[in-house]
């Protein structure tokens, strides 16, 4: 029984601690700035983009995106390999915990970011037909309010919408769906402090930091 549930285990903590490295902090101290005081406050791609700049944002972003698609990718190698069923199994676990990793992060006691890098990671692991339309929803969002809050949310909603729609035509795995529908979850609440703020109007709109 042990030795079935160890790689499991391993998936899960792995992909936790992976998911946890606070890239965004790390390059803020790099820097000699904690992102956890300067701009939003948070050590997400956009926070570090807008404080420290462009290098250091797409690096912050690229590293992000890289601890959810990591994960999903070898899990699912090994499912495949092991004849896991249903085959999505070991992805969402990776996926999920990779997640709670980059939002509740043990080195920074349990504070960290919203998870819409990482989040990009996973559905590239887990569910690339959907990718498409998250980006075409984050992208016509952004480009008409200039709100990257906005343009997070309405990618989030679009994930499990498109993988219902997936189901629904090819009844595919029914894991998948309940996955899509926790990472919608999961982000809504990680963005309730920006929820409130558009709702007062006081969300600021995107601008890049000038050089």
């Amino acid at each position: 029984m042990l030795s079935t549930l160890y790689p499991w285990f391993l998936i899960a903590i792995g992909s936790y601690l992976l998911g946890s490295i606070p890239a965004g902090f790390i390059a803020g101290r790099i820097c000699g700035v904690d992102l956890r005081t300067q701009g939003s406050g948070n050590i997400g791609a956009t926070n570090a983009l807008r404080v420290l700049g462009k290098q250091w944002g797409y690096a912050v972003f690229l590293f992000d995106f890289l601890k959810g698609f990591i994960p999903v990718l070898v899990a699912l190698q090994w499912g495949a390999s092991e004849g896991v069923h249903p085959p999505s199994a070991p992805g969402a676990v990776a996926a999920l915990c990779s997640l709670l990793g980059h939002s509740f992060p043990v080195w920074l006691g349990f504070k960290g970011g919203k998870g819409i890098a990482t989040s990009a990671g996973v559905i590239v692991g887990l569910f690339p037909a959907a990718f498409l339309f998250c980006v075409g929803a984050w992208l016509l969002f952004f480009t008409v309010v200039r709100y990257v809050s906005v343009a997070s949310i309405a990618a989030s909603i679009a994930l499990p919408t498109a993988v219902a729609a997936l189901f629904l035509l090819h009844r595919a795995d029914w894991l998948a769906l309940l996955v899509s529908i926790v990472m919608c979850a999961l982000a809504l609440w990680r963005h309730r402090s920006n929820i409130a703020r558009l709702r007062a109007g006081t969300e600021p709109r995107f601008e890049r930091r000038k050089k």
